[in-house]
């Protein structure tokens, strides 16, 4: 069975940041890809809010920057699904995955930084305009959509906060609240009635979205107690619906808040099994951005460099 100092779990921009810092620390990580290699920027048509790109980048191009990085510290990078995980307690230990439900390795120490997915209502049309109007982001996609009219569809506090942050760079936002009241905290709903530009439609749902070959051009909604359906202009459509950890082959081992993200240490990455850190949207819920996860890869990679020299002393 082969044996490393550092596998990491997951290729987004918290992975490829481990990896590089892991690599120059002469840990020799392995990486090990997932389902989507390059995590959810690979679905993003323009990054321009990571630093370094005065011109914005597009997000599988980012991606392909992060991996050759890596790699040219002598990172190995490899296809392949880490489907079963047996952490040990024993500090010291050795970490088992099977890959692909297949094949064992074992390491001194893991990095998860397997990210998280947005949930989006499940309509065709959504993958359809995926980077031509539709987003589950207002903070990494907003400012494409300055002076244009959006939908935000959710009733919580994370639909709140995207539609008042989108009505500071669009004249109209229009929310799609499905049933006849918000969940969101009190703070955030009364955010949402104090700003003029957002308009909240209650009882209403998605039946369809509508474009060209330029992208979306207008939504269309029905209002559920009536039946009335209608079209709405927009440019942009922002599903604010929750996400979901990708954290599934780590349940009953790690310790994991009610929703599956991944529960660090306070000022750490570190998990609580002893050589095992977590890093990205694995374990963060509120900020979500590349570059936040990048940091906390940085972060991982170098706990995982002083887990290893403590076992050395």
């Amino acid at each position: 069975m082969e044996q490393h100092e550092c596998i990491i779990i997951g290729s987004g921009p918290a992975g490829y940041t481990a990896a590089i810092y892991a690599a120059r620390a002469d840990l020799k990580p392995v990486m090990y890809m997932g389902l989507q290699p390059g995590g959810q920027l690979t679905t993003t048509t323009e990054v321009d809010n990571f630093p370094g790109y005065a011109n914005g980048v597009d997000g599988n191009a980012m991606m392909e920057d992060l991996k050759n990085q890596a790699e040219r510290f002598d990172t190995q990078i490899r296809f392949g699904l880490v489907t079963k995980t047996e952490l040990s307690k024993e500090v010291g230990g050795w970490h088992t995955l099977t890959i692909d439900e297949t094949t064992q390795v074992q390491a001194k120490t893991v990095i998860i930084s397997t990210g998280a997915s947005a949930k989006y209502l499940g309509l065709p049309a959504e993958e359809k305009f995926m980077g031509f109007g539709v987003s589950a982001c207002a903070v990494c996609d907003g400012f494409f959509f300055k002076g244009q009219e959006v939908v935000v569809v959710g009733a919580g506090d994370t639909a709140a906060e995207e539609a008042t942050y989108l009505a500071k760079l669009c004249p109209k936002v229009t929310m799609l609240i499905r049933r006849g009241e918000m969940r969101a905290s009190k703070a955030m709903q009364n955010r949402v009635f104090a700003t003029k530009n957002i308009e909240v439609l209650w009882n209403t749902e998605t039946v369809d979205l509508v474009g060209n070959d330029k992208g979306l051009t207008g939504v269309l909604v029905k209002n559920n107690q009536t039946d009335e359906e209608k079209e709405i202009p927009a440019t942009g459509f922002f599903v604010a619906i929750g996400h979901n950890p990708n954290t599934d082959i780590f349940k009953g081992q790690i310790d994991m808040d009610e929703t599956g993200y991944i529960i660090t240490k306070h000022d750490s990455t570190a998990t609580n099994y002893p050589g095992v850190f977590c890093s990205g949207d694995a374990q963060d819920k509120i900020f979500r951005q590349a570059v936040t996860a990048a940091g906390t890869g940085c972060m991982a990679a170098l706990e995982s460099e002083r887990y290893l020299a403590a076992l050395e002393d």
